[in-house]
Formats: C-alpha cells, structure tokens, sequence
C-alpha cells in the first residue's frame, strides 16, 4: 500500500500524549480531521465511487450481453463468442466488487478515527471548514436520483412489459444493471448521512438519542 492510502494513525493514550499545550493539540487535531474528511466524503471520492459503479455495471453489461447471446446462438461459434464476452465481464465486475468492498472497510476505520480525533477537543473555528455541506449535499442527490434510477430498472422496467416476455438474458440484464446502481446509491446516501450525522455529533456536540429501552411491555428511556 502506497504512503498516500495510508490512514492517519489514532490519538496517542491519555498518559503517552506529549503535546505542549492546548494550541498544538488543536492544530493536529484540524490536520488529522481534515485529511479524514476528505479521504472520506471529498468529491474525490465520490468520483472514484462512481467509477467503480460504472465497471460494475459494465461488466454487468457484458455478461448479459453474453446470456443474449447465448440465447440466440444456433452455433458454436456464437456460443464461444458469448464465453469470451462473460469472461470480459467477469474481468471487469469482480475487480470492482472487491474494490468497493475494501472502500466500505477503508470508510469504517475512517469513520472511527473521525470520532477519536474529533472527540479530544472542541475547536469551532477550525471545524467550520470540515463540514463540507456543499459536497454533502451533493453526496445525497446524486446517491439519491442513482437509487431511484436503479429501483426503477430493477422492478418498473421488468413489470411494465417494455421487455419481450421470452427475452430472459435482456430482462437479467437491465435488472442487473438496476441492482448494481441501487447499490452503488445507497453507499452514497449512507456516506452522507453518516458524515452529516458525525457533524451534529461530535463538531455541533448534539448529543445522539438514547435507545428505547423495553421494560415490562412498554417503552422507557
């Protein structure tokens, strides 16, 4: 791993922390915060998202490209050629899984660090550049408007009888390609709302609710 994905290491104990004073701490603090933020919610990143989403979706597409094919082959040259094609997507849609399944671990740990190092003071005037509502807005809608595309290929497209009914590789395909950008849009809005939400939580101190807790049948805080 190169030294630019390495993550910034979490705050020292309470008894091996050497900072000389309070000022020192809250420029390290605003540092690391920073740098978190942006390997965590940056229009970087919601660019590197989306590619990763437009592989998928692409090796998706090859791979219902092949099932047509395979459906209308009448010879085995066909066949070979959907085999070649299902190669190509499976080249192209497994890197991409596993990327965005290393992406959603790599946003785990930022997300704790987020808290460790917000948590060791308060710092108003540095935290205002870390709340990015600009870039986290635009986290949402287009999370959003790639969630209700992707919902619609899989369940209108399907139900509305566009597709021949006996065209199984074709109608595997577009709900392929829905499924891969309702998934890719719900990592988007979980992103941005757990960024919105370590905002009020940690910069704003808005304390999280408590849990409701079952006693007896009925609900107690």
């Amino acid at each position: 791993m190169s030294r630019r994905a390495q993550l910034p290491p979490p705050p020292p104990p309470v008894e091996i922390r050497a900072w000389p004073d309070r000022e020192a701490l809250l420029a390290d603090r605003a540092a690391v915060l920073g740098e978190l933020v942006k390997a965590h919610v940056s229009p970087g990143r919601l660019a590197m998202l989306w590619l990763w989403g437009a592989l998928c979706p692409f090796g998706w597409l090859l791979v219902g490209t092949a099932l047509v094919t395979f459906e209308e082959s009448y010879d085995a040259i066909s066949a070979g050629i959907g085999v070649i094609i299902a190669a190509m997507g499976a080249c192209c849609a497994v890197p991409a899984v596993i990327l965005v399944v290393v992406g959603l671990r790599r946003d785990r740990r930022i997300r704790r660090l987020l808290d460790a190092w917000g948590g060791l003071d308060r710092d108003p005037a540095r935290d205002a550049a870390l709340r990015m509502p600009g870039v986290g807005t635009a986290w949402l809608l287009m999370s959003f408007v790639l969630c209700a595309a992707g919902l619609y290929a899989c369940f209108a497209v399907p139900a509305s009888g566009v597709l021949n009914g006996g065209a199984y590789g074709l109608a595997v395909l577009v709900m392929g390609l829905g499924l891969t950008g309702w998934i890719i849009g719900l990592i988007g809005l979980v992103k941005a709302f757990a960024h919105r939400r370590w905002v009020l939580r940690v910069l704003a101190g808005v304390p999280a609710p408590e849990p409701l807790i079952s006693v007896g049948g009925g609900a107690h805080r």
